[in-house]
Order: C-alpha cells, then sequence, then structure tokens
C-alpha cells in the first residue's frame, strides 16, 4: 500500500522547467489508480503496490528541487517554513480521515477489532505506523489478524520521516561546500552524496528483503533509495537532461509508463519486495521525470494522455483518494452486512472518488492557503493540536476496547444433542448451519490460552531470543502419569483446549514446544505462505532437528504433533512436488521416533479459513452460517500430514477431525451454533475443547500400546 503526497506541482521544484508538469501529474493518477485497484480487485493488478515506489520517486524529486534551489537562492534551507509547509498540506486531510475511520471503527466493528485499530491510529497520527507494522509482521498472531482500518498509513509515515531526514542532510552537506565559488561544483558534491545514500539504501534493501522479507516491505531504509533515485534527477541539471531529442524522450515515457503497468500485472504477493525487482518500477518512473525535464515542446504521444482533465485531476486528488479508499474497503461490509461484491467495489470507488474531491476542494487547498497558520509557529501548534486530539479518540477507542474485554462474563457452555461438533455427528437430526448466538470471538477463545498448570517459557530448545518449549505438569502428588509431548507449529497449538482435559484427568507431564510457521519434520523448509530469509528458516530447521534429537533422549509415551503443511514451503532441491518431499521428511521423523520406542499421534490439519472466505463472513451472517460454508474441496486441499499418516507405520496413530468440521461437500465457520475457527487460521480454544473426547479415543489407544510396548 502507499500514499501520494498532495498534489502540488507548482512548486518551486518545478520552478527549473517554469511550467507545470502534467507529466508528474499523470505519474500520480497512475500511481494511485494502481493502488486502488490492486486493494479492490487483487487478483487482477496483484502488483498494483508498487505505486508506492512510484510516489516515493516523486517526493524525492520535487523535495530535492525545492531544496536545492532554495539553498541555491539564499545559502541555507528555512527548515521551520519547510515543516509547517509540510503540516499544512498533509495534517489536515490525514488527521480527518483518521478520526472518522475511528469513529467508523467503534461504530461498525466488533469490540474485538478495536484495539488493533486504535493502536494502528496512534501510530499512523505519530508518523510511525511502518514501523509498528514492521514489528507485527515479525509476530504470527498478528500474521492471521484481519487487516486494521488505517494501516496503509504506513508509507505516508515513511513519506514524512523522509521530510523529517532529508533538509537536515542537504542542509550538512551543503554547509561544508557552501564557500565554493561554482555552483556546479557544489551540485556535484550532492550529487555524489544522494547517489552514495541511493546506493547505500539499495543495498540494505537488497539484503533485507532476502533475510527478513515481512519487515522490508515497511521499515524506512529499505525505503531511502526511491526518494535519493528521485532527488538524484533532480540534481542532474535540467539543461543536461534536455538535450534528448522530442523522439528519444517520447520514446524514454512511453517505456517508463510501460515499465510501472508491467511492474503491476507481473508483480505479486509471492514476490520478492522491495528488494531488487523494484528497480524496474523506481527506474521506469525516473524514466518519465527525466524524459519531461527541461523541455517546453510536448512529448509525441505521451500529452495527448498525460494532459487529459480526468488525468489531471485524478492527480490531484491522489492524496485524498488514498486516506479515504482503504477505510472504505474495510468498514463497508459491516454497514451492508455482507461480503464485498463486485458492485460493493465499485460503489466503494465511486465514493471514494466523491470524497477526494470534496477532500481536495475543502479541506487540503483550503488549509494550505489559511492565513491563520500561515506562520511556522502556528502551524506546529496547529498540528500538535490536531494529531492530540486524534490520538485522544484513538486513546478513547483503546480504553473502550480494554473494558469491553475485561467485562467479559465467563464463556458459558452451551449444550444440547446438536450444539457444536455434535450437529455433525447426527446430521440427519441436526442443523450444522444452525444461527449463532454470539459470532463474535474474543481473547478468551483464543488457541493459544493455556492451562494453569502450564509453566513459563524455558531456555530449553531456545534459539537466538526465540523460546520454544514449556512445561505443563498435570501430575498428582506421588503419582506419575503418562509422558506426552505437544509438538509443531500454532497449529498443534491449537489442540492444546482440547488436549489440557485429558493431561488433568491422566496426570500427564506435558511438554509443549512450538515453533511459529515451522514443521517438526525432517524437511528442507524454506518459509509459510512466503520464502523466509536465511536466518529464519535455519533457525526452523535447527529447531526441528534438535527437537528429534530431544525426544530421542527423553523418550516419553507419546508425542502428539499438528501443522499447518499446506502453507509451508519446502524446496530440496529435487524437484519432487511439495507432498512428496513433505511426506518423506514426515515418515522419517516419525520412524525416528518410533524405533525409540515413542507412539505418535499426528493430527491432520483444519480446513482452511481466511483462505477460502472472507475471515468476517460470521460475523456478517450470524443468523444465516450457511452463507459462510465453502466446498469441502477448495477448503482441504492435500494435507502432507494425513497423506504421511495414511500409508501404515508402526505406532503411529493417525487423528483426522475433519468430519467434525466438514460434513461430505462443506466445510462451515460455525457447526451447530458454535464458531469454528479464533481467526483466519486456527481453531477457537472453544470448539477445540469440544473435540477433546474424540481426540482423547486416539490418544488414550495410542498410550495404550506405548505402555504395553514399554512395560
Amino acid at each position: 500500500m502507499s500514499a501520494p503526497a498532495p498534489a502540488d506541482v507548482r512548486t518551486r521544484a518545478a520552478a527549473r522547467t517554469r511550467r507545470f508538469r502534467t507529466d508528474i501529474q499523470a505519474l500520480r493518477a497512475v500511481a494511485i489508480g494502481l493502488v486502488v485497484l490492486n486493494h479492490l480487485w487483487p487478483d487482477r493488478i496483484p502488483g498494483g503496490y508498487v505505486g508506492v515506489d512510484v510516489f516515493f520517486v516523486i517526493s524525492g524529486f520535487l523535495i530535492t528541487g525545492h531544496l536545492h534551489s532554495e539553498l541555491e537562492r539564499t545559502g541555507r534551507v528555512r527548515l521551520a517554513s519547510f515543516y509547517a509547509r509540510r503540516i499544512r498540506r498533509l495534517l489536515p486531510a490525514a488527521l480527518l480521515v483518521l478520526a472518522v475511520t475511528l469513529l467508523g471503527v467503534w461504530w461498525l466493528l466488533p469490540y474485538t477489532r478495536w484495539m488493533d485499530n486504535a493502536v494502528q491510529a496512534i501510530s499512523s497520527t505519530l508518523y510511525v505506523e511502518n514501523w509498528t507494522l514492521a514489528g507485527l509482521s515479525v509476530n504470527y498472531s498478528a500474521h492471521n489478524a484481519a487487516a486494521s482500518a488505517v494501516q496503509h498509513y504506513w508509507s505516508l509515515s515513511v513519506e514524512e520521516q523522509f521530510y523529517l531526514v532529508w533538509p537536515l542532510l542537504l542542509l550538512c552537506v551543503a554547509a561544508s561546500v557552501m564557500r565554493w565559488r561554482r555552483s556546479s561544483d557544489r551540485r556535484r558534491v550532492l550529487l555524489v552524496v544522494v547517489a552514495a545514500v541511493a546506493a547505500l539504501s539499495f543495498l540494505a534493501s537488497i539484503l533485507y528483503t532476502a533475510s527478513a522479507p515481512a519487515q522490508a516491505y515497511f521499515v524506512t531504509f529499505t525505503r531511502a533509495w526511491q526518494f535519493a533515485v528521485g532527488a538524484v534527477v533532480a540534481l542532474i541539471p535540467a539543461a543536461l537532461l534536455g538535450r534528448l531529442n522530442v523522439l528519444g524522450a517520447s520514446a524514454l515515457a512511453a517505456a517508463g509508463f510501460l515499465g510501472i503497468a508491467a511492474s503491476a500485472f507481473l508483480f505479486g504477493s509471492e514476490t520478492a519486495y522491495p528488494g531488487a525487482v523494484a528497480g524496474i518500477p523506481v527506474l521506469a518512473t525516473a524514466a518519465v521525470i527525466v524524459a519531461g525535464t527541461g523541455r517546453r515542446a510536448p512529448l509525441w504521444g505521451i500529452s495527448v494522455v498525460t494532459d487529459r482533465k480526468a488525468v489531471q485531476w485524478l492527480g490531484d486528488v491522489s492524496y485524498s483518494l488514498y486516506l479515504w479508499h482503504w477505510p472504505l474497503i474495510i468498514l463497508l461490509p459491516f454497514l451492508i452486512a455482507q461480503p464485498l461484491s463486485w458492485w460493493s467495489r465499485l460503489l466503494i470507488l465511486a465514493v471514494a472518488l466523491l470524497l477526494a474531491g470534496g477532500s481536495r476542494r475543502w479541506i487540503e487547498v483550503p488549509a494550505q492557503r489559511a492565513s491563520w497558520w500561515r506562520s511556522a509557529p502556528r502551524a506546529f501548534l496547529g498540528g500538535g493540536a490536531m494529531m492530540a486530539m486524534v490520538a485522544a479518540i484513538g486513546l478513547l477507542l483503546l480504553a473502550g476496547a480494554t473494558v469491553r474485554s475485561t467485562a467479559l462474563p465467563s464463556p458459558g457452555q452451551q449444550s444440547g444433542p446438536c450444539h457444536g461438533p455434535d450437529a455433525l455427528a447426527d446430521p440427519g437430526a441436526c442443523d450444522p448451519s444452525a444461527q449463532v448466538a454470539d459470532p463474535v470471538v474474543t481473547e478468551q477463545d483464543a488457541y493459544f490460552g493455556l492451562a494453569a498448570e502450564c509453566g513459563e517459557l524455558q531456555e530449553r530448545l531456545m534459539f537466538d531470543d526465540r523460546q520454544t518449549t514449556r512445561e505443563c505438569d498435570f501430575s498428582r502428588d506421588g503419582e506419575t502419569g503418562p509422558r506426552v509431548w505437544l509438538v509443531g507449529d500454532s497449529h498443534a497449538e491449537q489442540w492444546q483446549a482440547a488436549i489440557f482435559p485429558t493431561a488433568r484427568a491422566e496426570g500427564w507431564r506435558l511438554t509443549i514446544s512450538s515453533f511459529p510457521g515451522c514443521p517438526p519434520a525432517d524437511v528442507a523448509f524454506i518459509g509459510f505462505d512466503a520464502p523466509w530469509g536465511p536466518v529464519d528458516y535455519e533457525r526452523c530447521r535447527d529447531w526441528a532437528e534438535a527437537l528429534s534429537e530431544e525426544l530421542l533422549a527423553e523418550k516419553p509415551d507419546l508425542v502428539v504433533t499438528s501443522m499447518a503443511a499446506r502453507q509451508q514451503l519446502l524446496d530440496d532441491g529435487s524437484g519432487r512436488s511439495h507432498d512428496e518431499q513433505f511426506i518423506d521428511g514426515l515418515r522419517r521423523t516419525w520412524s525416528r521416533w518410533t524405533d525409540a520406542g515413542i507412539a505418535v499421534v499426528p493430527i491432520a490439519d483444519t480446513p482452511l479459513n481466511g483462505d477460502v472466505r472472507d475471515i468476517d463472513c460470521l460475523v456478517l451472517n450470524s443468523e444465516s452460517p450457511s452463507a459462510c460454508a465453502v466446498p469441502r474441496s477448495a477448503a482441504t486441499p492435500p494435507d502432507a500430514v494425513a497423506l504421511a499418516a495414511a500409508a501404515p507405520l508402526s505406532d503411529v496413530w493417525p487423528a483426522d477431525l475433519t468430519s467434525f468440521l466438514c460434513d461430505d461437500s462443506l466445510c462451515f465457520a460455525a457447526v451447530g451454533g458454535e464458531p469454528v475457527f479464533y481467526d483466519a487460521d486456527h481453531l477457537s480454544s472453544a470448539y477445540a475443547a469440544m473435540l477433546g473426547d474424540r481426540l482423547r479415543i486416539v490418544i488414550d489407544s495410542a498410550l495404550q500400546r506405548s505402555v504395553v510396548a514399554n512395560g
């Protein structure tokens, strides 16, 4: 997601050419169009996020051109005036949309969504949302959380950080060369420094995208080079760029626009971004700017499109359009009580354009021209006051979320022959899609909730700073119960609520070892959903190997294991399919355990949720949950755990509970009036607990065989 700066190409940055840059305004229009269409129809414009690169390059070009012009005229940069202009141009519209969005969140979204939205809104108000999202990107629970209504402010945060630091950098460099007589020498030094910044940031972007791609997308230092590329263009003399003939310049501009468009269609969610491939849209944007710099005659075939009133108007409103469109995408489904359709997406587009036009006319332009805060002190005071008011609204919403969460009654146990999974046990007499009394799943239903008998995470099986293992002692005084391990990723953790009652009843000594996103198997793991960096996936592999060694040394009676094998990526270089690699690795690992006398219960993975239905579907359809049912074939693609367990293997006792989540043709978001899922990827603890007796049948059989076999 990206945020354009407000349209204002009649700045001193454009004074070098003494004309209005319709090509830059067209670049804004293209960029905002790609971003909005990507958010509305991500499958059609999968790489529309490259709009962020376009906006960053434009900002680097315009801001650097303005600052350099002021340095050459006056020998200094009036920092207070510069920051005051940024306040007048950016804050009024951005903070207004934040305030309205927070009210919409309070009015329309379940209270379980208030806290995340409030925290991110406060981060957005302070222009650190990109760092907040970078932090959340390493949190596996956050990975499965619903998108906030304000997360698109991340790129505004990056822009503001650029505006804060860039003038200081240029001023420091200029101060060291200001005594030089020749302007060309001073410009040359600035150009070298800016090019060095671009090179270093580009290198950091490549390396960090390879090692930590989720965080790399948001952090400032992986994006600085995109601003710096625009700055390099701004520092090259216009007369030099203008030497290109009209035909060559026209071809360069056309190639630039085509490069941006190609990136939008060829890139996607699996593209490692913003690594080296981001150079394509960045250089394409720079090419368009270079082509139009220093020339008075229109470019052949280009101005016919770029000068169109509709294109220029879209460039004018690009900032406000960006601000409004994403909250509408998040909030509208709750207003109309149904997931977004093709028609409702068109409605969002139309409303966003209307709001953008209104914001541009009645908020952006008047705020820039208002006389009451023309002075820098008043601009700082006014901007600070507006930020404080929006932050206060966020704090009120945060407080409301806290109060609602702490005031929750203890979850009551509904009962009846057709409640929860029992409805699928007797589908002839029950309706699996019965109305849901309370579709809002709270923190009390979190899959990672622990029993009182569980201790803190230990340093055992700890890798770097990641703790993976804890002990839960359910043994009774003087009695030694079975020794059991629960191992896997968070899809193993989701079975804790089903296992704890059995562990308590049988006096287990239970060890839980889980590594989010990571399979406990001898496989060439490379990532979850998308490739991880080598540091992360090597740590996962190290944990899996160390876990097996620990089990072989301790030889517990039973290992219960589960994992999200469908989403875990493998590559052993053999060219074999994902499932072939996984099945071999799982059976190899399980055989090591069973050869040591350990019984193994692999639990087949649960059906997909967020990948096959809107995560808010049940909240929007609590009276008719059947609207959230999806074909079983879509929700249960091949699962390597189930496939590996299907072939006979001594002392491996497979558990497959899919029949209590799906019938023969459909998989459900709620069964027998009970929500099935906690988030996009995990069972709720309440529903998992209802499956405990059925899981216990398999576990007891495995334990009895293990106890007999081991004497």
